[in-house]
């Protein structure tokens, strides 16, 4: 079967090492992650930070989507964010001088850490008081779990419309002459 025509991750089983009540948590960032791969391969890095009609820029999406599942996998395990993190925070949608494929490595390390903590959460915690932000805003490990999957395929959603929109844009380039010395 061609990576074109797999069925999209949800149906194509359990993933291994996460438990039953994750698995939806897991196939999200799994689908999360092909999306983003397919769609920001060749994407040119001179558009990352370009943001059309006003709105969030690739740039930004791919910095967030790594951002925010850092985040809210921080406080499923019950902690608060470190000063890296709330550096990090404040730097999302900030334009640097990046790389796509850097942004799009950090994003799938981060998958990766989430995946890994999905297969060592025992599902009996699930239900537990997490508290959110400086706020602690009441959550359950589950919410922020399931939170961090649905907010996932959200920004996956918007940067896979921003990048067709922002590609799109690009004026062509011309065509060079053919070099007719004859």
């Amino acid at each position: 079967m061609t990576e074109k025509s797999k069925p999209e991750v949800w149906l194509r089983g359990p993933v291994e090492g996460i438990p039953a009540l994750l698995q939806p948590v897991a196939h999200a960032l799994l689908q999360a992650r092909e999306e983003a791969a397919v769609y920001m391969n060749g994407f040119p890095d001179g558009l990352l930070w370009e943001r059309p009609a006003g709105m969030a820029s690739v740039g930004f999406h791919l910095q967030h989507l790594a951002g925010v599942l850092d985040r809210l996998f921080t406080y499923a395990r019950g902690e608060m964010l470190d000063d890296d993190q709330l550096v990090y925070l404040k730097s999302e949608g900030k334009p640097f001088d990046a790389l796509t494929g850097v942004l799009l490595s950090h994003f799938n390390l981060q998958v990766d850490k989430a995946l890994a903590q999905l297969a060592a959460t025992d599902e009996s915690t699930l239900t537990q008081h997490r508290g959110v932000g400086r706020a602690q805003i009441p959550s359950t490990v589950a919410g922020l779990l399931f939170h961090a999957a649905e907010h996932t395929q959200r920004h996956i959603g918007q940067l896979l419309v921003t990048a067709a929109v922002v590609k799109q844009n690009v004026p062509a380039q011309p065509m060079m002459p053919e070099n007719r010395s004859s």
